[in-house]
């Protein structure tokens, strides 16, 4: 409960309509990569998850994740946040967190963490690298969304394709990103469905 007040203190010393500079359309084209998942109207909310115990609030602000220490495939995760009636939410917030390609999250620091906010058509892009697998967990990318004056969407993002997905008691076929590789650089793809008003 004390890590949930400290996010909602977060969102509330930030405004919640404060929109980036680069308040344009940042979600990847329908072409390159498909919704993920589909939204068609009074769909479900994207399921909620476990927070994990590795969350740490008052994150910094930023779209990128990458440091010049940092190793790893390189991945460009952009979507959307829409309502469960697949309107466009600008200004929420978006927390992100995870390990680094040893299986290691950073608990002194902010290393691999960050929020942002989606921009004018609800669109986010976070530039981070691929996670790593360790033992009990798959590949994923830990994530809280709060649309303004809404409760907080706490859930994991997963990678299609990686056998561990099975063996994760967690894992949640619902939860894949769409996922290409990019030369190099994978570009992955999540919708948020957040339930509002």
């Amino acid at each position: 409960m004390h890590r949930r007040r400290g996010f909602l203190k977060l969102s509330g010393a930030l405004p919640a309509l404060m929109l980036p500079s680069w308040s344009v359309s940042i979600a990847a084209p329908a072409d390159e990569l498909p919704a993920t998942p589909p939204c068609a109207d009074a769909d479900e909310p994207t399921l909620r998850q476990m927070e994990g115990p590795f969350f740490k609030p008052r994150s910094p602000q930023r779209i990128s994740l990458l440091e010049p220490s940092i190793k790893g495939t390189r991945l460009v995760l952009t979507g959307l946040v829409l309502s469960t009636h697949c309107k466009p939410i600008p200004g929420a917030l978006l927390d992100f967190w995870q390990c680094d390609d040893a299986g290691e999250y950073d608990n002194s620091g902010y290393r691999l963490r960050g929020h942002q906010f989606s921009d004018a058509v609800g669109g986010y892009r976070l530039e981070t690298i691929v996670p790593a697998i360790y033992p009990g967990r798959t590949r994923h990318i830990h994530v809280k969304v709060q649309a303004p004056s809404s409760p907080v969407l706490t859930t994991q993002v997963y990678f299609p394709g990686v056998p561990e997905n099975q063996h994760d008691f967690l894992f949640r076929r619902e939860l894949l990103m769409a996922l290409r590789d990019d030369g190099g650089t994978q570009a992955g793809r999540f919708d948020f469905l957040l339930k509002i008003g």
